[in-house]
């Protein structure tokens, strides 16, 4: 029986969640987009209004400058001598020169109010018209952000389906570089990587567990569903995370094979290694596994052979040649030949960083090949250590 660990699952849960409409990253973006739309509004509405009271004020300061100097130059007309008689009769208190000292001293100070307020409204609009230029400045950045997002999210699902059907071929790199738009921590691109690349060590465990149950998107931890546990393949291998009931494992009992059916030691098939046994040795040479794509793996389980691994990353080193060949090339890492076809091209006149730049040429030619291609060369009068080696 195995289980994934808290930790796996709540990776998992993250990575899940991105690959939905539920996405947290679209989620965020759809709400700040919201916020950035009312603000927009908001602030659209306040610069009518703010654009509506500066007209008021500036029509209203026009006319008191207006009205002011036609009152001052009326009053500056009058005489209250000759008004006396029904001024006194008719109880008025008129006097003109008192009228226009109060207009000359109070109309510059009532012009200066207005225009204060004018002022005011002015800075104001300013404002709120920034403010409202950035809201819009701020959804036009949103829309381009999710448009990405959404490109994301679609080569996240693709690199999922091609996980999840066993034949992803994208590197450790790739994927790395991908999840580290969604933020995702090294740790954690790293691990999710591994899943992905890996994914008979837990995704098709989560895959077939998270049908129906919704993923969280978060850190908040959960307990974990009883459909995460799964009766564990025979000899597959589980990377860290993953908890292995040994109590059960160790008390299943093997059925009595029929005598006649016992393989001899002659006809017994050899065991294909576990993937512990090659992942074991690509750290002992140098290597992170995670830096070969799927396939390429697969191929080195199939031709799994420690001492040769262990006498090619030697052969590379002896000629100066550095082991970062094997990534792209792994057909070298398992080809017994190696060091005689660099012995050849060696004696043919190659140095080792024409090599290094052109290791295809190992790939493609078996040694007697090769030799048989040096040979051709020879006999049309070309010199080997003149062709360059792209085109053998």
């Amino acid at each position: 029986m195995k289980m994934l660990s808290s930790d796996t699952t709540r990776l998992l849960d993250k990575l899940y969640n991105l690959r939905g409409e539920d996405s947290v990253v679209l989620v965020s973006m759809d709400r700040e987009r919201e916020s950035a739309e009312q603000t927009r509004d908001r602030t659209s509405a306040l610069k009518a209004e703010l654009q509506e009271r500066i007209g008021e004020l500036t029509a209203e300061e026009t006319v008191l400058a207006d009205e002011g100097e036609k009152l001052k130059n009326a009053l500056a007309t009058i005489k209250k001598s000759e008004f006396s008689t029904v001024i006194d009769h008719l109880h008025i208190e008129f006097d003109p020169e008192a009228i226009k000292r109060k207009v000359e001293n109070t109309l510059p100070l009532t012009l200066e109010k207005v225009a204060a307020e004018k002022k005011k409204a002015g800075e104001e609009l300013v404002k709120v018209e920034d403010e409202m230029n950035e809201a819009i400045a701020k959804i036009e950045e949103l829309g381009i952000r999710r448009d990405e997002a959404l490109a994301n999210q679609e080569k996240l699902n693709k690199y999922f389906e091609l996980a999840l059907s066993s034949n992803i071929n994208i590197t450790r790199d790739e994927i790395t570089s991908l999840l580290s738009q969604f933020e995702f921590t090294d740790e954690e691109q790293r691990e999710a990587a591994k899943l992905m690349m890996f994914p008979e060590d837990g995704l098709f465990l989560y895959d077939k567990a998270f049908n129906g149950r919704p993923a969280s998107g978060s850190d908040v931890e959960s307990e974990e569903p009883e459909s995460l546990i799964e009766e564990e393949k025979e000899n597959e291998p589980l990377i860290d995370d993953i908890i292995i009931d040994t109590k059960q494992t160790e008390s299943k009992e093997e059925k009595p094979k029929k005598e006649e059916e016992a393989p001899t030691e002659k006809n017994e098939p050899a065991k294909a290694p576990a993937k512990e046994d090659l992942v074991n040795i690509l750290t002992e040479l140098g290597f992170d596994y995670l830096d070969f794509k799927n396939n390429d793996f697969n191929k080195l389980k199939e031709h799994f052979d420690a001492i040769v691994f262990k006498e090619n990353v030697k052969v590379m080193d002896s000629f100066g040649i550095n082991k970062d060949v094997f990534v792209d090339n792994i057909e070298l890492l398992y080809d017994k030949d190696l060091k005689a076809k660099i012995d050849t091209l060696i004696k043919a006149g190659k140095q080792p960083q024409d090599i290094y730049l052109n290791p295809n040429v190992l790939v493609k030619y078996t040694l007697d090949e090769l030799n048989t291609t040096i040979k051709m060369l020879q006999d049309s009068g070309l010199e080997p250590k003149n062709v360059p080696l792209m085109a053998y």
